[in-house]
């Protein structure tokens, strides 16, 4: 080990961020255990690396004996004395390893160790940077889109990520080179390919960072998204409420003046629609929102199931309460955790798949 093996370490250091105690720890490790082979893996060799004296020991340590039965870990006293005069039997010496007899094995072992420790300060560097974008928004590049599966591979910095076809909107056509903002719903790492960062373009979560980029009272705090609900590239419903100010209107504040804000959000949505609801801590208040755009007359709680309710509505708002194939009350359902059974003022009844 050689000044010029410091400095390469010291550079790897500054470079790569791979702490050179650590690094020197790791080849002194793995040197021990590839000297070891040469003595059936035996506990005999030892070695010191400094990387601040810039100095390296290694050393065998033997038991002193009259008469050998491990020639891997004995030494004969006469031999023994060749370097401790004083060496008797039983007693344990150290005897300094000379560079020539390890040199080899610990060049190709530091490039080894060098070479994995680069890969996971690096590896470390973006699970760092991922975990700083944990359930957070990301702007992505479009790197490719893959013909045959579909799945779109982004340019996220530090590394690449896979947006899978599952994840993404329906109907929504992404093209290379296009700019698009996607939800990291998870950071997973992996021995072989190190992390990987999961991301998505239909979790719930993907509007509720857009409404908190876009809406500066629930950025600072005086407006609180409650619960989103969302099926992805059709319709989202959320629910808000003020936390601080009742004065504040933060359906209003969420819509902005003639409806900028909400705007912006359903256009970065490729158009999905949103609904955006007063949050409650009343249930009734609460599920006679949700449906809307539909007026609700009334909202009666079902004491023979947990969280289950009838409400009734207009005759004429009945598909409107319902929506398209259901999505309305499932929708509502989905975003207050109860289940709505609707049914028309005339009394005819309906219940809605919404559980």
């Amino acid at each position: 080990m050689n000044k010029e093996f410091f400095e390469a370490v010291r550079l790897l250091e500054k470079e790569k961020g791979v702490p050179a105690a650590l690094l020197c720890e790791r080849i002194q490790q793995a040197l021990i255990v590839a000297l070891r082979n040469d003595y059936n893996k035996k506990e005999v060799v030892f070695c010191e690396i400094n990387p601040e004296e810039e100095t390296m020991r290694v050393w065998l340590r033997k038991n002193v004996v009259d008469e050998i039965e491990d020639e891997d870990t004995d030494i004969i006293v006469e031999e023994a004395q060749k370097y401790q005069s004083t060496a008797k039997a039983g007693d344990i010496i150290e005897i300094e390893m000379e560079s020539k007899e390890f040199s080899r094995v610990a060049a190709q072992t530091a490039k080894h160790v060098i070479r994995q420790g680069i890969r996971e300060a690096e590896r470390g560097q973006v699970m760092e940077e991922f975990q700083k974008r944990y359930q957070e928004l990301i702007t992505a590049t479009v790197h490719r889109v893959d013909p045959v599966n579909g799945n779109v591979i982004l340019d996220i910095g530090k590394g690449d990520a896979i947006l899978p076809k599952a994840e993404q909107v329906p109907g929504e056509v992404i093209k290379e080179g296009d700019l698009i903002k996607v939800f990291v719903v998870d950071i997973r790492t992996g021995e072989k390919n190190g992390p990987r960062i999961m991301i998505s373009r239909t979790h719930p979560g993907l509007v509720k960072r857009l409404f908190e980029t876009e809406v500066p009272e629930i950025y600072d705090g005086a407006v609180e998204i409650k619960a989103v609900s969302r099926e992805a590239g059709s319709r989202t419903k959320i629910a808000v409420a003020a936390t601080q100010d009742e004065n504040i209107d933060p359906v209003g504040a969420c819509i902005g003046q003639r409806g900028a804000r909400v705007e912006k959000i359903v256009e970065l949505l490729g158009g999905e629609k949103i609904d955006i609801v007063k949050y409650s801590e009343d249930p009734k208040l609460f599920i006679s929102a949700a449906l809307a755009p539909a007026d609700v007359l009334s909202v009666e709680i079902d004491p023979t199931a947990t969280n289950a309710c009838h409400v009734t509505v207009p005759d004429d708002q009945l598909s409107l309460a319902i929506g398209n194939k259901g999505q309305n009350a499932r929708l509502a359902a989905k975003l207050t955790g109860w289940k709505i059974d609707i049914q028309p003022e005339s009394g005819f009844f309906k219940t809605s798949d919404t559980e």
